[in-house]
């Protein structure tokens, strides 16, 4: 089926042939990315991707901390998200929270010894299976062209204006 650009009788600019696979390529790929890394996470550190990046940030921060709503904010996630993934690397003993000292309304993530210990020991096993799943494929022009153009999608995704309607920030 031809997909019709009537951009210029002011219906929809519908996507071509060739950019309706590439578009269904990108939503293959990344769903079987995402259940590829969490399988590997859950199997080998009995956490799903997504709290994974949350020990990540918070390795990363200085003094193991970060306020939630940069954690959302970092993560792309809501804060509700973000507050209930929290509550459970709480019980888990990687995760604290402590109360801002500069925002008696604000909560820091604390990433604790043992979440930087599980971070640590599950950090080889991620990066093989990330290694395995894309670099392993790709050539070195490939990668740095997918870089290149996943900079350029993030760029136009993360809008500069405060008041934009971002799921973390809400």
């Amino acid at each position: 089926m031809e997909y019709m650009t009537t951009a210029s009788t002011g219906g929809p600019r519908w996507l071509t042939d060739e950019e309706q696979g590439v578009w269904q390529a990108y939503l293959h790929a990344t769903t079987l990315m995402e259940d590829h890394l969490d399988r590997q996470l859950q199997r080998d550190a009995g956490m799903p991707h997504t709290y994974y990046g949350l020990l990540v940030q918070l390795s990363q921060a200085p003094r193991r901390q970060k306020r939630m709503t940069e954690l959302a904010k970092d993560a792309k996630i809501t804060r509700s998200r973000l507050s209930h993934a929290v509550a459970r690397l709480e019980k888990n003993g990687w995760v604290r929270r402590e109360d801002c000292p500069s925002d008696k309304r604000g909560q820091n993530a604390v990433l604790t010894d043992e979440g930087h210990d599980m971070l640590a020991r599950s950090a080889p096993g991620h990066v093989e299976a990330v290694r395995q799943a894309i670099f392993a494929r790709l050539s070195p022009q490939q990668v740095k062209s997918l870089g290149e153009i996943m900079q350029v999608i993030a760029g136009g995704l993360q809008p500069e204006d405060t008041d934009a309607d971002l799921p973390w920030l809400r």
